[in-house]
């Protein structure tokens, strides 16, 4: 695996939090920082309130974007995994795969585990995931412009 590969799967591991970019049916964009679970670096959970609106987006748009980063670095040495991905809420048999893989990390966090009736109506909760289309990673080394370097995190 190559250097930028590992840099991303490091923040990736790091991160408690990512950020979804959303957008309305009338395209008007709108971020939200959610604690997640990610799965092969291509699978990303997190439970949400059906009626927030990033939730309500993804449930009329489904194309999101995520990026992770570790806020807490020096200025002009931050790194950033990007993410454009397809997003939807779960239910059946992968309700039930995607909360295991959301409450494992959430109890490795020192959080509170999940099971299927935490994000099934009437439940306040619901489950979602996004799966990564493309990723990038910033790399230091190429030339100025846009220096986001396509990366392979995960299977495909």
């Amino acid at each position: 695996m190559n250097e930028l590969a590992t840099t991303a799967r490091e923040i990736v591991d790091d991160a408690l939090y990512m950020t979804i970019g959303t957008a309305d049916e009338a395209g008007t964009p709108w971020v939200s920082p959610v604690y997640f679970a990610v799965r092969g670096y291509r699978e990303f959970f997190w439970v949400s309130l059906p009626g927030a609106r990033h939730s309500r987006n993804v449930a009329g748009r489904p194309e999101v974007s995520i990026v992770i980063f570790d806020s807490g670095v020096p200025i002009g040495t931050g790194q950033a995994v990007y993410t454009s991905a397809i997003a939807d809420e779960l239910d059946g048999p992968e309700l039930e795969d995607g909360i295991e893989v959301f409450s494992a990390r959430s109890r490795e966090h020192g959080a509170r585990p999940w099971s299927p009736e935490d994000v099934r109506a009437p439940a306040p909760h619901r489950l979602y995931r996004a799966t990564a289309a493309e990723q990038w990673v910033l790399d230091p080394d190429a030339s100025p412009g846009d220096q986001r370097t396509p990366v392979s995190l995960g299977p495909s």
